[in-house]
């Protein structure tokens, strides 16, 4: 190494020290993980990625996923500096449960901002006579991506049921004309309502959209925790008569420990305060609500989101109050 290399090797070093940590932490570009095309994830977050590009200022981009599940693995392999998940997969992946990486307890996993329930749905042709999920027996159904949160779930909670359907898994657009086409009888999904792809269907098939019977909705809730009982109201879809029951999981937008306080301050704050504008992009943005962080039962808070609801008066729960990296 030259006498002139070594200086500007220093110089820069010296430079480079002398900025701000909350500087040396801000990456050039990040990514958010969302889903397979056609759900409300992929809409979602383009809305989140280009409200913290605007905001944060720093060029935030979407990498579509097969889902939750995926998108932690990611998260956790420092390939995505965000991640949309549910609270299902959330506590699969802390407990070391999650389907993609069975026994890797995620311990560093950290909550930002709540996004909305999602309601888990149901949907058939009405040429096919379903109008409940006991009648998926023997039928061909689409699940959407086998690892997004509809895939893993539908699979576990219809064989639990006795119900041996034949499952389809894809993209949730692709399935959608592939019922339109009938080459699938009904689709089980779950997404934020109301769902693009089931409003695109209801408009131009003859189509039942259905809910869940108690007994169901009793037997999911008691054997899935982080499960809660969900109503969609009625008016979300054209078909229905009256509301629906359904159960749901609530969503999350998570980061790993290793995110600067600064910056998870900074998007938190972006986002919570940019409420209009996501509620633009889609309206389960409606959700982003700074009390709704107590939707949150398990999942630590990232210390910079927690310093946002602590200014804004939001008492942390010990239950997730921040935590130290693991």
């Amino acid at each position: 190494m030259t006498i002139t290399t070594r200086f500007i090797t220093a110089a820069a070093l010296a430079a480079a020290t002398a900025l701000p940590a909350s500087a040396q932490d801000r990456p050039a570009s990040m990514t958010i993980s969302t889903a397979s095309p056609g759900g409300v994830y992929a809409i979602y977050g383009e809305g989140v990625a280009q409200l913290v590009s605007d905001v944060v200022g720093i060029p935030t981009s979407t990498r579509q996923t097969q889902g939750p599940a995926q998108n932690l693995v990611l998260l956790k392999g420092a390939q995505t500096e965000l991640a949309m998940t549910t609270s299902g997969p959330a506590f699969e992946a802390m407990e070391g449960k999650l389907e993609l990486a069975p026994g890797d307890t995620y311990g560093d996993l950290r909550v930002l901002f709540a996004m909305y329930p999602t309601p888990f749905q149901m949907i058939a042709l009405e040429s096919s006579g379903i109008t409940a999920l006991d009648q998926l027996d023997g039928k061909r159904v689409g699940a959407g991506p086998r690892a997004g949160t509809g895939g893993t779930y539908w699979t576990r909670w219809l064989g639990n049921m006795g119900i041996d359907a034949s499952l389809q898994y894809g993209g949730i657009g692709d399935q959608a004309s592939q019922l339109a086409d009938g080459r699938l009888d009904a689709i089980v999904t779950a997404g934020g309502i109301p769902h693009p792809s089931l409003s695109e269907l209801e408009n131009t098939q003859d189509v039942t959209i259905f809910g869940m019977s108690d007994e169901t909705l009793e037997g999911i809730m008691e054997a899935n925790p982080y499960a809660v009982e969900f109503t969609i109201p009625k008016g979300t879809y054209k078909t229905p008569e009256g509301d629906l029951a359904t159960v749901a999981m609530w969503n999350f937008v998570v980061a790993d420990a290793s995110m600067s306080d600064d910056l998870a301050y900074e998007i938190t704050k972006a986002v919570l305060e940019g409420n209009d504008r996501m509620v633009s992009t889609h309206s389960a943005a409606k959700g982003i609500l700074a009390e709704n962080i107590l939707k949150d039962t398990f999942i630590p808070l990232h210390p910079g989101a927690a310093r946002y609801y602590q200014e804004l008066g939001v008492e942390i729960p010990d239950a997730i109050a921040p935590a130290g990296k693991n």
